[in-house]
């Protein structure tokens, strides 16, 4: 059975949109919504339990969006996923989400992999790189491969730019077998 997710977070999309909601504030609360959940097992087994009646359910969701003070839109489609019994797919609707806001945005995701962590100057001229390679804002996330030698990884969609030492070192260990 395909995920319900894309479909729902293209109906909170336009919802965001037609009210000119804050989307980078939408996604934060969705998250936080998603981080309460997943760290209480006993909240996320009480809101999935089909004997339990769903006004009760609601009034647990609500305490749960006052503290976190959330939109009302975010309240109330937090509340239709909860309804649908898709509550275990809220990662991949906020995953989902997240793209089409980007996307709607013009920005895309990158994947940036080096071979250690890299200083904040560091990643801000990698990520300007990127943003004029990829002729989009960037959001980048970063992982550490020692494995890599030095360099980085870059990942933007389906498409890699390995500038790694590791890549170069296999490329120049290719010329030599071929000569």
């Amino acid at each position: 059975m395909a995920s319900s997710a894309p479909r729902y977070a293209r109906a909170f999309a336009e919802v965001a949109e037609s009210v000119r909601l804050d989307t980078v504030a939408a996604q934060q609360q969705l998250l936080s919504i998603a981080e309460t959940l997943a760290g209480s097992g006993e909240l996320r087994e009480f809101l999935d339990n089909p004997s339990i009646e769903m006004a009760k359910k609601l009034k647990v969701l609500d305490a749960i969006a006052a503290r976190i003070g959330v939109f009302p839109q975010v309240r109330n489609f937090v509340a239709v996923i909860l309804e649908h019994h898709r509550l275990s797919e809220l990662d991949e609707i906020l995953t989902a989400y997240r793209e089409l806001a980007d996307e709607h945005a013009g920005a895309v995701e990158a994947r940036i992999t080096s071979s250690r962590p890299l200083h904040q100057d560091d990643r801000v001229v990698l990520e300007a790189q990127i943003a004029k390679l990829a002729g989009a804002r960037v959001n980048a996330s970063y992982a550490e491969d020692a494995s890599l030698l030095g360099g980085a990884v870059v990942e933007i969609g389906s498409t890699i730019y390995d500038g790694s030492v590791r890549a170069q070192l296999q490329q120049l260990k290719q010329k030599l077998v071929n000569a």
